[in-house]
């Protein structure tokens, strides 16, 4: 592995699974580590620190959303994609809560998890590097994550949850996650609401 090599964690019991993200991700010049539990993969990311996390929702052992809680415990930034079934959507809402960056659907096609992957490395990267931009002391700031705050300048600076999700790396159906959690803790009703509360500084409107 060459210093430059971004390493991807790749969690799942399913070895079918893993082996195919494993040899599309080894194409495409990542180092790749996968791990059939979480116990493995929490033992090893305490040594050493991936670029992007891959993690199955359902596992034997702790779950993915426990192991998502342990990472967000331990301040744990590196961006971490869940996979999950159609029918898993309302956990994969609930790891997006606990600190996910996206999630992936089964069935998935493996080159359009790499784009996925890679445009979220960019992303942190980018994130990383650039001043944080001001959002300003507006009712309910503290109440937001990092990601949240993200999200809410892209929706206020007028971006489509597409738009908003491209520049962000996700999927515009994560963004639509966090929206509807902003507006929650915000109190605001819809996007111009929102507007309204970050950039007159004032709570939503009565009624």
């Amino acid at each position: 592995m060459s210093d430059n090599a971004q390493v991807i964690h790749i969690v799942d019991d399913d070895p079918a699974i893993r082996d195919a993200l494993a040899l599309v991700f080894d194409m495409e010049g990542y180092s790749v580590d996968t791990f059939d539990n979480g116990d493995a993969f929490l033992a090893a990311v305490g040594a050493t620190t991936p670029s992007c996390v891959i993690l199955d929702v359902h596992m034997p052992g702790q779950s993915g959303i426990e192991i998502l809680r342990r990472l967000h415990g331990n301040g744990f930034v590196v961006p971490v994609f869940v996979i999950s079934g159609q029918g898993d959507i309302p956990m994969a809402v609930e790891a997006i809560k606990h600190g996910a960056h996206d999630f992936i659907e089964k069935p998935f096609d493996a080159d359009t998890v790499v784009t996925r992957v890679r445009d979220a490395i960019a992303a942190v990267g980018k994130s990383a590097e650039a001043p944080e931009k001001e959002t300003g002391a507006f009712p309910g700031a503290e109440t937001l994550t990092p990601r949240e705050r993200e999200v809410l300048m892209e929706i206020t600076a007028g971006a489509s949850n597409k738009e908003a999700g491209r520049t962000l790396g996700i999927s515009p159906r994560t963004i639509e996650v966090h929206r509807a959690r902003i507006m929650e803790k915000l109190g605001a009703r819809n996007a111009a609401d929102l507007v309204r509360i970050v950039l007159t500084r004032e709570g939503p409107a009565a009624g």
